[in-house]
């Protein structure tokens, strides 16, 4: 399978995060991503823990899955030169410098649509490159703080949590390909690329869809509630005789058939339960209640007795659980390369499924100026050109391992 994004060039500048995940997601769907990264070290990302013992940064590989990669100067004319000729005929570039950045080596949109009018030019930014923030760089634990989501997160009267993964990062990359793939799908129509352009803090603030609507409608403020819901309970995690397992029994329906499960029939008809205004006013009373009767069974015996009676639950998994269960399994979500230094390299694979079917590549993340040798040879440039731009320090030619592919 080609993937449906197959024919799609996409340059790559961006680094560690949310812009790799954005390339990711677009090389798992068959777009030709050239990852682009800054000489003599690459992507700061491999440094980022854990390091293997061949070197080479499990961060780093995570994202970077089916691309391949060059290393350039572009603080060199040749290393700017042999960039421009790359965004010459590219679909896409992407990049997440603070604003300005691509302006000073002379390659900015305006510069670019110049020789590409088709070219799709995404920038991932801290906070967008319009507004106060413009210039303002920014993080994933900076954005989470500054979109409300640290606000609510965690217990009452505790601290401020960030969510245990970078979700404003995540989200970024996310969003950046969705704009992509709708601009790609004008200029396939028109012939003519745009600026897509998103940040980490939109990324944080699009998490907030419920809060907004609480604050907006009626000026409510949620407050903190671990994992408990704002709009109905029981809805949230409860501990059991070996563990701690979900429980969503939202609507009336499943509250009743959460009761019958758990044999406490008198629950149904309790006042301070009978409706979900009830049970809302009530919550502490109830959750003690239901803790007692939950702590009686381990997870997985209760999952059992849920599963019969069609009531929404999980358990609450560890990480190792999670990679290895059965449905993650089917789904494809763990996914395994071959890389030449790492060897057998697991990821999580593309949380999309297409019926006409998806990218079948396998290609690991590249090692440094892995493919720059042969990504020269497809622009043009002779090998005596190749020698000199190495000789000038404007490219870095990485020594392909043993069985790598171009």
């Amino acid at each position: 399978m080609a993937g449906p994004l197959s024919g799609m060039r996409v340059i790559e500048l961006a680094h560690i995060m949310s812009g790799p995940v954005c390339g990711m997601m677009l090389a798992d769907m068959g777009a030709d991503v050239i990852k682009v990264e800054k000489t003599p070290d690459g992507d700061d990302s491999r440094r980022f823990a854990p390091v293997l013992d061949c070197g080479e940064s499990a961060s780093f590989m995570i994202v970077n899955r089916n691309k391949r990669g060059i290393g350039l100067n572009l603080k060199t004319k040749g290393g700017r030169d042999v960039l421009a000729r790359l965004l010459a005929d590219a679909d896409v570039v992407t990049e997440n410098y603070r604003g300005g950045t691509m302006e000073k080596f002379g390659l900015g949109y305006e510069e670019l649509k110049r020789i590409n009018p088709g070219l799709i030019y995404c920038c991932i930014s801290g906070f967008g490159r319009t507004g106060p923030f413009a210039d303002k760089g920014g993080f994933d634990l900076i954005a989470q703080g500054m979109s409300g989501l640290m606000s609510m997160t965690g217990e009452e009267g505790r601290p401020p949590i960030k969510a245990g993964s970078p979700v404003a990062d995540i989200n970024a990359g996310i969003l950046a390909a969705l704009g992509i793939a709708a601009a790609y799908a004008e200029k396939l129509r028109t012939g003519l690329g745009q600026v897509v352009d998103t940040s980490l803090f939109e990324a944080g603030l699009q998490q907030m869809y419920w809060p907004a609507a609480n604050y907006f409608g009626n000026g409510t403020i949620l407050p903190k509630m671990g994992s408990a819901n704002s709009t109905s309970t029981p809805y949230q995690a409860f501990r059991s005789k070996d563990g701690w397992i979900n429980i969503g029994a939202a609507n009336q329906a499943n509250y009743e058939r959460l009761v019958e499960v758990l044999d406490m029939p008198g629950l149904a008809a309790d006042p301070r339960f009978r409706t979900n205004s009830d049970r809302m006013a009530n919550r502490e009373a109830l959750v003690e209640l239901l803790t007692g009767r939950l702590q009686t069974r381990t997870t997985d015996e209760w999952m059992v007795l849920f599963d019969e009676a069609g009531l929404p639950a999980g358990p609450v998994l560890e990480i190792p659980d999670a990679l290895a269960h059965p449905q993650a399994l089917a789904r494809d979500m763990i996914v395994e390369t071959e890389h030449p230094a790492a060897g057998p390299v697991k990821g999580i694979g593309l949380p999309i499924r297409f019926s006409g079917g998806k990218s079948d590549g396998k290609r690991p993340a590249p090692m440094l100026g892995e493919h720059t040798r042969a990504v020269l040879e497809e622009l043009g440039y002779s090998a005596d050109e190749v020698a000199q731009l190495v000789s000038d320090n404007a490219v870095l030619v990485g020594k392909a391992p043993a069985g790598a592919t171009a």
